[in-house]
């Protein structure tokens, strides 16, 4: 999986390019967690998992509170969890989840981003099939067999721990993921570069370099949608 960890840091580090578009996508998820739950994370887990990946992205606390004060002020607007799927240049494959309040407006702008640059929406389940639902986290201050035997004392049993230069990332089952962050705190992790819910290609492709950078476009487009929270894909964009 070490290949598939070079793409979460890709995105990572292009979202960060960007906070304020970072911090208003994550303004509205924890508002809309909030309002469907308790406006408390510790009786929200909804709630208690978007604040930590929050964390790892450094959203501001008063975003954070303004959007939970804002679901206790009982907020009128509805909001719906979509999901879209297609393909890139050569056909790569993308995966877009959102968050919108106007279906139609998001429907149009996230294939009018597909159709400007190379691309076409499937059906859902054309490419999800592909992918695999995971939790990541990626921390640094202990090894792969310190870690491991943390995760075998809180019998964890995880998909794979890989040691990156001064990086140990864990790839664990998404139901896993408030056992393994717990776990990790207990034994001293005090910060997370990334702690996720992600989906992992089965398989990553590479691009020739036209098709590369007309397929970097159609990343940008998509998470240049303010409707668009996450946009997950199976190309292997290097270091």
């Amino acid at each position: 999986m070490g290949r598939k960890w070079n793409n979460i840091k890709e995105k990572k580090a292009a979202k960060d390019q960007n906070t304020s578009r970072v911090y208003s996508k994550f303004a509205l998820e924890i508002y809309v967690a909030a309002k469907q739950g308790e406006p408390d994370p510790e009786s929200n887990m909804a709630l208690k998992f978007v604040l930590e990946r929050a964390k790892t992205y450094n959203v501001p606390r008063n975003i954070i509170d303004r959007a939970i004060d804002k679901a206790k002020g009982g907020g009128e607007e509805s909001y719906n969890e979509l999901r879209y799927e297609g393909f890139g240049p050569n056909g790569s494959m993308v995966i877009v989840d959102t968050l919108t309040n106007n279906v139609n407006r998001t429907a149009s702008e996230v294939r009018a981003a597909f159709g400007k640059n190379g691309g076409n929406m499937g059906v859902s389940g054309s490419v999800a099939y592909m992918f695999d639902a995971t939790a990541v986290f990626a921390f640094e201050g202990k090894n792969s067999d310190e870690v491991l035997e943390v995760l075998m004392e809180a019998d964890l049993d995880v998909r794979d721990i890989l040691e990156e230069e001064e990086t140990v990332i864990v790839y664990a089952e998404p139901d896993q993921f408030h056992a393994v962050q717990t776990a990790l705190k207990g034994a001293g992790v005090e910060e997370f570069s990334v702690a996720e819910l992600t989906m992992l290609a089965q398989n990553e492709v590479e691009l020739p370099g036209d098709a590369q950078e007309q397929f970097e476009k159609l990343i940008d487009a998509l998470e240049d949608c303010d409707d668009v929270q996450r946009v997950y894909h199976n190309v292997d964009l290097g270091e």
